[in-house]
């Protein structure tokens, strides 16, 4: 097969081209399994790591595709569906920690993320604490501790999208015996976990591989079958089990995801520089730009980006004031996921992600998902809903029309419709 990757999510998973059937790989539901003896029975379900059909929660064929497609996606050897994104967070968890264990979380780690660990874990007796997503080496180093089983990295930061430094990250974790897990939704197919020194990567198959907003569905994602091993027996002790249907839809949304990711990165990254340029705002957090922290990173590490990214806006606009920005807009939805066809808008508080003390970045913020749409429309867009912003402030001088991309920088400009 050819190794490039929009190939390879086309031929992936399937039974080829020169047969004579179905261009889909089937939709097969069950829960009872047939055998056609008792020995065999017996001997088959000793096989339950191996994609093999032994009850209708260890899989069928259905999950194994999908299974395969997004082994194939990050690199890894063996992947485990479970049934939301956050349960890819907390079944890897549970799989491998005990009690009197220590892991240790960035601070600026997804919300449930972070409520997991101070509750379900710290009441299973797992000690978490929490660092700097940008600390150095040594600073990571300081907070190993000998019961330190597991770091976790997310980069970008959810709502503060600051990088990491995974391969330091790794190297920390290996050298004390801990295991790497890291939350890679954001950084799908431009991000190589493994490569990097990952040992579990996280997936919310939500996002971009449904890519249309009607299913939720994750991945845990292992290199080595040592990891597998743990994992696999730990997502089926908890009974951890995904829809047939749903990972069929996720099947099917994986065939589209490279142009789907390719057209909301460019049009995120058009957006992104034309609301740099506004007076409203302070601060665009987009890893792709050089305000962002961590870009050199980004630069290092990724070969791209996707369609979700931060802003944060001058210090005298209110909570208020970006409440009714996002009210009024007409293209963008007001919903929590991302990663589908359409754009989306939050308010985000900058505090609330990070443990106390730490602050935030001086201004109220919004987090937008930019779908499929046409970017010089949801400029369009943006553009009078800052108007509305603006008259809950002081007011400041800004342009009559918006620049559409069409006249921004030529690498960013849009083509199509």
């Amino acid at each position: 097969m050819a190794d490039r990757f929009n190939t390879r999510l086309v031929h992936g998973a399937r039974a080829g081209t020169k047969i004579h059937g179905a261009v889909n790989p089937k939709l097969v539901r069950a829960s009872t399994i047939l055998y056609p003896s008792c020995a065999e029975r017996r001997t088959t379900g000793k096989r339950s790591l191996e994609q093999v059909e032994i009850y209708g929660l260890y899989g069928t064929e259905t999950h194994f595709a999908l299974e395969n497609m997004v082994s194939e996606i990050e690199g890894g050897s063996h992947c485990q569906i479970v049934s939301s994104g956050l349960a890819a967070i907390t079944v890897p968890l549970l799989a491998y920690l005990a009690a009197g264990d220590h892991v240790l979380v960035p601070d600026s780690v997804y919300g449930p993320t972070r409520s997991f660990c101070n509750a379900t874990l710290h009441r299973f007796g797992v000690t978490t604490s929490y660092y700097d997503p940008q600390a150095d080496e040594a600073a990571l180093t300081a907070m190993m501790r000998p019961e330190t089983k597991v770091v976790f990295a997310e980069s970008p930061g959810s709502h503060t999208f600051e990088i990491q430094d995974v391969p330091i990250l790794a190297r920390v974790a290996h050298a004390h015996g801990a295991k790497l897990f890291m939350d890679n939704t954001w950084g799908i197919h431009v991000f190589q976990p493994f490569a990097h020194g990952v040992d579990v990567s996280i997936q919310a198959l939500t996002k971009y591989v449904g890519g249309h907003s009607d299913l939720v569905l994750g991945a845990v994602i292992v290199n080595s079958e040592e990891d597998w091993l743990w994992l696999r027996r730990g997502a089926l002790e908890q009974g951890q089990y995904a829809s047939p249907d749903d990972c069929w839809l996720a099947l099917r949304g994986a065939r589209t995801l490279a142009l789907r990711l390719r057209h909301q990165e460019q049009s995120a990254l058009a957006i992104a520089k034309w609301l740099q340029d506004r007076p409203e705002v302070m601060r665009v957090l987009h890893p792709a730009l050089p305000s962002c922290p961590g870009h050199e990173l980004w630069k290092r590490d990724f070969t791209g980006s996707c369609g979700l990214f931060g802003v944060v806006f001058q210090p005298h606009f209110s909570q208020d004031a970006v409440v009714k920005m996002i009210d009024s807009l007409r293209l963008f939805g007001i919903g929590a996921s991302w990663g589908g066809f359409e754009s989306l808008a939050l308010p985000t508080s900058m505090t609330i992600t990070r443990s106390e003390g730490t602050g935030g970045f001086g201004g109220e913020a919004a987090r937008f998902q930019i779908g499929l749409e046409h970017v010089d429309d949801l400029i369009v867009d943006l553009h009078q809903a800052l108007a509305v912003m603006r008259d809950f402030a002081e007011p400041v001088e800004c342009a009559s029309a918006p620049r559409l991309a069409g006249e921004l920088d030529a690498e960013f400009r849009q083509t199509g419709d």
